[in-house]
């Protein structure tokens, strides 16, 4: 697992009128500000990446489908400089991803429907506080299509 990064299990309490879905609160371990909340709707073997923020934590949870969700640790002084990591985000794995800045990310629609991916970012977005790479690019040592282990 990558340095700083924090996985949470989240709470969701169903009835037969339907069910609440927790996210994230002011006094949880992870919470180190509130910027803004948006959410990124993503169709099923669409890809969004590489991203990477100077400033932002990203607090990421996935309400409704599923993600494959992928970070690369290029942080100089990190112990998981060069590691890459895979969490699967979802109605099978509703958790909160934390990450802190300096990682760089990108997530994959997964299954048949469109996902819709909630961040709960530490601050307001800034397009000058984040750098983007070509899915693609060689630098981030990732393939993204199905990997058949």
């Amino acid at each position: 697992m990558i340095e700083g990064v924090i996985i949470t299990p989240l709470k969701q309490i169903s009835d037969e009128r339907g069910k609440v879905m927790h996210m994230l609160r002011n006094d949880s371990s992870v919470f180190r500000g509130f910027g803004e909340i948006y959410f990124s709707c993503v169709y099923p073997d669409v890809v969004k990446g590489w991203n990477r923020h100077k400033e932002m934590i990203l607090n990421y949870a996935v309400p409704h489908g599923s993600i494959k969700f992928v970070l690369f640790d290029d942080r100089s002084e990190s112990p998981t400089k060069g590691i890459t990591q895979e969490i699967f985000l979802g109605s099978d794995n509703y958790c909160l991803a934390t990450v802190p800045s300096g990682i760089w990310s990108g997530f994959k629609g997964m299954g048949s429907d469109m996902s819709i991916v909630a961040n709960c970012a530490s601050i307001v977005h800034d397009p000058d506080e984040i750098e983007r790479k070509d899915l693609f690019d060689p630098y981030i040592p990732y393939d993204w299509s199905i990997q058949h282990r």
